[in-house]
């Protein structure tokens, strides 16, 4: 079996690659299947209210889940969890392209939730067993350049695949898509969790692992400075079939007008860090994320309500600002908060990926169906996450400076 890299080695492409790829399979889930929602409606007969479903089912099964991928890496090791994850995502996607309506479609889409998170969740994991410090900074923030490309490349590949069948042509591109990454981890990747750390593989202890993550303050307050401070992107992105569509009156080949600018913004804000990671410190360039996000997320909703000025390009300015901000911050709030459990990395990036995880349910199943009314009734609610992220930050770091 393959053994990590030393600490402060350089990672090579292959494993560079492989960490981003497995990192996309969120996002490239959800995105990839937008172009199709209108095909999928009109073949089931439902409207767009029922077809959000197919995201937030998604989400919810892939927080649930989330809980369990890291502490079963902690106990068995890295490579076999996402292994045999990667093998059932693919098998649940071929159920969904195979689904004959709309309920057996959202009970594959479940399934494919509970695979998903184990590539994403435990690739987290894998960068702090490997690297620590600067070193972890950049990686973590290299990942994120490869891995941002998804949420803007998914739905123009999802509208390339329409044009060569129906909808299903997508789910068996995913089935593609998971297997690829099978093989992948398989030949590339290190196993970088040795025998000699891992816990036992029953339940109590992983549960107590879980509780133990949870019942941290330090560790709440980082984990929803960084989901609330996310969700006002990921808002836009679970809304953006009706966002492109409804709102800015676009059709099922142009997602590219939102994503492509939004994530040319995630990109530069996490080359950014990558390039800052060891001159400018850690702190400092999270805090300056966080008020670049609140900057976008003010000038996205003065935008809006200014009379006159016209959707495009102005709906998607502030969206690929506070990309650029989250960016900047999301790779320091991630190993911020597996520092603190170094001994538990694994329940560590479960609990927050669980957190995360299930408030974009919220937001793709409740939220989005419900502010989704206007252009600036968007963006105010996606300033109000914002907010209460960036307050979550100052909370943390006073609490921090008070108890040192």
């Amino acid at each position: 079996m393959r053994t990590a890299p030393a600490v402060g080695s350089r990672p090579t492409i292959g494993v560079l690659l492989v960490l981003a790829f497995l990192a996309m399979f969120g996002p490239f889930t959800i995105d990839t299947v937008f172009p199709a929602f209108e095909h999928i409606g009109a073949d089931f007969g439902v409207g767009a209210t029922e077809l959000q479903q197919i995201t937030s089912i998604y989400l919810v099964s892939f927080a649930v889940m989330s809980l369990l991928h890291g502490p079963i890496s902690d106990a068995v090791g890295r490579k076999p969890v996402i292994i045999v994850g990667t093998l059932a995502y693919a098998a649940a996607s071929v159920g969904c392209a195979l689904a004959p309506n709309l309920g057996m479609l959202l009970v594959f889409r479940a399934m494919q939730g509970l695979a998903a998170g184990s590539g994403q969740i435990i690739s987290r994991a894998m960068i702090r067993d490997m690297y620590e410090g600067p070193a972890a900074q950049k990686l973590m923030a290299q990942v994120m350049m490869i891995f941002s490309v998804a949420p803007a490349v998914a739905p123009v590949v999802g509208g390339w695949l329409l044009r060569l069948g129906n909808w299903q042509v997508i789910f068996w591109f995913l089935v593609l898509f998971g297997v690829a990454m099978c093989l992948a981890t398989a030949a590339v990747l290190p196993e970088t969790h040795p025998t000699s750390e891992r816990r036992p593989l029953r339940i109590r202890p992983l549960i107590g692992g879980l509780v133990e993550v949870a019942r941290n303050g330090a560790f709440l307050r980082l984990a929803f400075a960084s989901s609330l401070t996310f969700a006002g992107q990921f808002l836009y992105i679970a809304a953006a079939p009706i966002f492109v569509v409804a709102l800015l009156g676009k059709g099922d080949q142009d997602f590219w007008i939102f994503f492509v600018p939004m994530i040319a913004g995630m990109m530069i804000g996490a080359f950014a860090n990558s390039r800052l990671s060891g001159i400018v410190s850690s702190t400092r360039l999270a805090g300056a994320g966080m008020v670049i996000a609140l900057v976008a997320g003010v000038l996205n909703v003065s935008l809006a309500l200014v009379p006159g000025v016209p959707p495009l390009p102005w709906a998607v300015v502030g969206p690929s600002v506070l990309a650029m901000g989250t960016a900047l911050c999301f790779p320091i709030l991630q190993l911020s908060m597996l520092d603190l459990f170094p001994h538990q990395r694994g329940s560590a990036a479960s609990m927050q990926s669980f957190i995360q995880l299930l408030l974009n349910a919220a937001l793709a199943g409740v939220v989005a169906p419900l502010v989704t009314g206007s252009i600036a009734m968007l963006a105010v609610t996606s300033l109000g996450f914002i907010v209460a992220g960036s307050l979550l930050w100052v909370w943390h770091r006073r609490s921090h400076l008070a108890a040192s």
